[in-house]
Parts: C-alpha cells; structure tokens; sequence
C-alpha cells in the first residue's frame, strides 16, 4: 500500500481518497442491518448516499429518517463528519494520537486538501480545524438537544441535537425528522438561528474563522479597537466576510419578496415568519441543503436566484462548496478594473495578482462545464420526467438539480428520488466533482511549472469581445 501510495501526487492521494472512503460507505451502507426493515439497500442508492454524505451535499433517493436504521444513520453521520473535515484531518489526529510522525509528504498533502498556500504549519492548522470543528458542533449540538429533548425525550433529543449539530456544521442538509426537513420548524427562531450560524461558520472557511477569532481575543485584551482590529483581517477574511454577507442579505430581500404571496411557500405565514423564512433560504442555498419551505413550490424567478447562489457556493478552505464566493469577488473585481481602465487589481488596498485571477476564472469555467454537461445528460436520461410522465418536472427543475449536485448543496425540487438509474449516477458524479475537483484544480494550477521561461514564444495578437 506504501509503495503505491508514494507513486500519487498530493491530488491523486486527495481524489483517491475520497473515493474509498465513498466505497466503504456504499458496502457499510448495503449491509441489511443497515436499513430500518432488515432488507439489503440496492447498490445504486447505496451509493448515492454514501457519496451525498461524503460530499457534504444532502442529496437523498431514500428518506434518512426513515429508510435507515440507526446503525445506518450513524454510517451517514461518520461519512459526514469525514466529508466535512476532510479524510486528510482524521488521518492527521490518528497519527498524532498514536505519537507517529506526520512527514514531510504527508504534510504535502494537508496543504493542498486545505488549499494552503504554505507548507509550514499545516500540522497546527489541521489541529486547529478539529478543534474548532468539535467546539462548534458540541455547542450547536447542545442548543438543538434542548430544543428537541421536550419533543423527543432524552436520548432522542440529545441523539438528533447531535446529528443535526454536525450536519449543520459541515453543510451537509441531512436530517432525521422526516421527508419534509425541517420545515415544520420554520417559525423557530432557535433552531433556525443556530441551523443558520453553524451553516455560515462552517462555509467561512476554517483559516477565515481562525483570522476572526484572533480578532476578537485582541479586542477582548484591549490590544486593538475593533476599528483597528478589522483592517488587520487578512485580504482572504475581508472578501469572504464581506461576499457572504452581501449575498445573505440580498439573497434574503429577494426570497421576501419574490416569494411574499406564493401560496406554496410563504402566503400563510405572518411577517416574522417570512423573514425568517427568506433569511434561512438564503443561507441554506450556500450549501447548506436544510429548508424550511417547499422547494418545488418556488417561483421561477427564485429557482434561478437559487441555481445562482448554489453555484457561488461558500467560502474556500471550509466545508462548503460551489465556486467559491471568494472565487466570485476576485472576478468581479478584476471586471471592475477592466471597466474602470485601471492596470491593477485591488481589493482593500491590495493587489490581486494575474496568477489568482487566472486560477479564478478556471474554477469558475470548469464549474460551468460540468454544470452544463450534467444537464444535457440528464436531459436526455430523465426525458420522461421532462415530458411529464414521471411527475411533470421541468428543464429548470433539472438545472436546479445539477447546481445543488455541484455545490454540493442538497436542495431539490422533488426530483431525486424519481432520477433513473443513469440519472442517480450523473448526479453522483456532479457531488464527487463538486467537493473534490475544485481542490483538485487547485492544486494542479498552483503547481510550480517545470522549464517555466525557459521557452517564450511571440505574442499574438487576437481579438476578444
């Protein structure tokens, strides 16, 4: 095993990994004591799941809270808790628990699973993601079993305060309530709170939440005002803050409003309960794959606000997916400039370089292929459902699919658990390229180019726009 494992890069050992972790959960997942009535679970859906939670996405063919046993539901919640801290971070707390040494290879591969630009302290840092990550979620946890307890009883409370807890965390949308997800809690200030602040902390991304919390402690010190304080946040911190709020609000605004007097969604409930309602969707289209109100019931005009918002994803570095809002802001920027005539790219008084742009404007281009492949696919494996004959389902029902699938969000219209065979299989493939293919082209473009400048050819001059 060793002596394959020293013939793959760090990608190769980040994709492969994925994929085995992915297979064991399909075989774990198959087994007949796994499901609720004793019965093996086919291979299609098996693996479906197990690459949904994997992938921290939340797509289901099956419901969790009823297909699965409990046994099978903790698979689900281990195969979530891997996804969302990535294998690389278990793998890196096992060795240090066993006191072996994590080499210089090893730490390789650390830093490009976390998309680090530095090797030096790749170690602290995964330390750093597990305790946060434990941290945040036992709090979490504990806030829902509260919630919970007095509607489930004790251990049922605490069990899916917990379960809800790391996937909330980890923006994975899974859930043991029911079919419907937690949409009959959508007036619950607490749990949509607490639902909405772990989803966000978790898609910040692990180096941004750290950069924020050394804020603080300096504020609470007396070192720095906050004044100060904030403009000592590294550029990262700043755009991904900054985008994620922006999006929140906007995103929000436009739900209220699109979705005021939609009788499938919002008519009927009051003025609190809407905003709530908007602001929870919002925040759940980031990845999340939790919601409150019926996502086939949504008008056109918020399918597309969606099918945009689940395609710029969360944060770099965490356990969102997407494009990356930073991703987003570095093109949008770099269109500014252009527009503005300026020569440089700044941002918060800070050059972006050409290299960041470039590796920006590839992510977003391979997301987009593989978004549009997807939906030519399906459009011809699932021409039933687009014809109506497996439930009247739409073209934009499809690409509402495909972009949860890719973001690894977990929103559907209603059409997963109706998908086809192929269908199934397409959407798997979207997830796994969803959570791995970002890291994978990272990693490949931030490459140091072997002979680079030994050969320049001439410049040619082409025409553009």
């Amino acid at each position: 095993m060793r002596g394959i494992l020293s013939k793959l890069n760090a990608a190769q050992i980040i994709i492969y990994g994925f994929l085995f972790v992915i297979f064991i959960g399909t075989l774990l997942l198959m087994l007949p004591f796994s499901s609720a009535k004793g019965e093996v679970t086919g291979f299609i859906d098996a693996l479906f799941t197990s690459t949904s939670c994997v992938c921290i996405t939340g797509l289901t063919v099956v419901t969790t809270a009823e297909h699965w046993s409990l046994f099978g539901q903790w698979v689900i919640l281990g195969l979530i808790q891997i996804g969302g801290l990535g294998f690389m971070c278990i793998v890196t707390m096992i060795f240090i628990a066993i006191g072996r040494k994590i080499t210089i290879r090893e730490r390789n591969v650390i830093q490009e699973a976390h998309n680090l630009n530095i090797q030096s302290g790749v170690v602290s840092f995964a330390m750093y993601i597990f305790k946060v990550t434990m941290a945040v979620e036992l709090i979490g946890s504990a806030i829902l079993a509260l919630k919970f307890i007095p509607e489930f009883g004790l251990l049922g409370g605490i069990y899916r305060g917990i379960f809800h807890g790391i996937s909330a965390f980890c923006n994975a949308g899974f859930d043991i309530i029911g079919s419907e997800s937690i949409s009959q809690y959508s007036g619950d200030l607490i749990i949509n709170a607490v639902i909405m602040v772990l989803i966000v902390i978790g898609g910040l991304g692990f180096p941004v939440v750290q950069d924020i919390i050394v804020m603080f402690k300096n504020i609470k010190n007396k070192k720095f005002s906050l004044k100060f304080s904030l403009g000592r946040l590294k550029l990262q911190s700043k755009i991904a803050v900054t985008a994620t709020a922006v999006l929140i609000i906007t995103g929000a605004l436009f739900v209220f409003l699109f979705e005021f007097n939609n009788t499938r969604t919002m008519a009927h409930m009051g003025i609190g309960d809407k905003i709530l309602a908007s602001f929870f969707q919002s925040v759940t289209w980031r990845t999340a794959g939790y919601f409150t109100i019926d996502q086939g019931g949504l008008e056109y005009s918020t399918k597309i606000l969606g099918i945009v918002l689940m395609f710029i994803g969360g944060s770099p570095a965490g356990t969102a997916g997407g494009a990356k809002t930073v991703t987003m802001s570095v093109l949008l920027i770099a269109i500014f400039s252009l527009v503005r005539g300026k020569s440089e790219v700044n941002a918060f008084k800070r050059t972006i370089g050409m290299e960041i742009i470039q590796k920006s404007l590839s992510v977003v281009m391979m997301m987009l292929f593989v978004t549009i492949s997807a939906v030519t696919v399906l459009s011809y494996t699932e021409a039933g459902l687009l014809m109506g004959n497996g439930g009247g389902f739409e073209l934009l029902d499809i690409v509402y699919e495909v972009s949860s699938a890719i973001g690894t969000v977990g929103l559907t219209t209603g059409i997963t658990p109706l998908l086809s065979d192929g269908g199934k299989l397409v959407i798997s493939l979207c997830m796994y390229i969803g959570r791995v293919g970002p890291i994978s082209l990272a990693v490949a473009l931030s490459a140091k180019k072997n002979g680079s400048g030994i050969i320049r050819y001439p410049d040619g001059n082409i025409i553009v726009g």
